[in-house]
């Protein structure tokens, strides 16, 4: 989403449903977008480019010892940092992880011809990568590796959205029918997800794996005296277990149906969503939202 965009998105809904943390990656991490964050009272993370300034930063502090460990190999060390175009300094996190083994170089030399080189790390010597991460948290050092790490985590899912869902790729210059195409993928994606949580809820399961798993299956309906019986058979590996959880979702849904008569759609709406997402809840029951600002 541009910037103006999100900034349009905040300003239209109560802030008691603004995400708590803004992150990005090094397309956000400008002045304009820093300074549009700090005005609203909004903690953000965004990576920052190797630029020379932020260079000679790491060579400053490469030098000191005493680095504080951030997890999965990587190691962290905080400073002040005010770059040209910024309008003031801000807290600067600097990631370094050792390279370890050899590093193969890819060049192209004559068109077309890609060469691969190798370079052999002798032994002694120390290699790193490096992320700079620019941020208005007060959170302890060691906690902004895993911080980041969660950012990919989040863009898993328009990715998701994108390649098995069909979020994107429109070819009609309309843009209201663009808009209508990708809402109905969205709401058709949640609704896809909020079931599959209610069947595994500790963990997100992508379309991949869910829809082959708990959708691929043959039906066979049956008439008789008036009545009709839809069978279904799962031809998955995994199919007693998929039956197994059908019939607790099947339980539960139904549990509501039968006091569907002294609760509302909302209500309803909001047991299924705290089922779902038991494992963020812990056992709490959802809040109706403050009605959104008008546009």
């Amino acid at each position: 989403m541009p910037a103006p965009g999100l900034w349009a998105l905040l300003d239209r809904i109560p802030r008691d449903l603004w995400p708590t943390l803004l992150r990005g990656d090094s397309g956000f991490g400008s002045e304009p977008i820093m300074r549009e964050a700090e005005q609203r009272g909004l903690a953000y993370l965004f990576k920052l480019r190797l630029t020379a300034n932020v260079k000679r930063m790491i060579e400053r502090l490469s030098s000191q010892s005493a680095w504080t460990n951030a997890g999965h190999g990587w190691q962290a060390k905080e400073s002040l940092l005010r770059l040209v175009g910024w309008s003031r300094q801000r807290r600067v996190i600097v990631l370094r992880r050792r390279v370890k083994g050899d590093l193969a170089i890819s060049s192209h030399g004559t068109p077309g011809q890609q060469t691969l080189s190798f370079v052999e790390i002798s032994t002694g010597a120390e290699i790193y990568e490096y992320s700079i991460l620019a941020t208005s948290l007060d959170e302890e050092l060691v906690s902004f590796g895993q911080l980041y790490r969660d950012r990919g985590d989040s863009e898993n899912i328009f990715d998701e959205l994108k390649n098995y869902w069909g979020w994107g790729g429109f070819v009609t210059r309309d843009m209201a029918r663009c808009r209508l195409a990708a809402r109905m993928v969205a709401l058709f994606y949640d609704w896809w997800n909020i079931f599959v949580r209610l069947i595994e809820p500790d963990r997100h399961v992508e379309a991949i794996i869910s829809r082959p798993l708990l959708l691929h299956a043959i039906a066979t309906r049956v008439r008789h005296a008036r009545q009709i019986t839809l069978t279904v058979a799962s031809s998955h590996a995994k199919n007693l277990a998929v039956a197994k959880a059908f019939r607790a979702v099947a339980l539960f849904l139904r549990g509501i149906t039968r006091n569907a008569e002294h609760l509302t759609g909302l209500q309803r709406c909001r047991r299924i969503l705290a089922r779902a997402f038991q494992t963020f809840l812990h056992g709490r029951q959802l809040r109706s939202p403050s009605r959104l600002a008008p546009s």
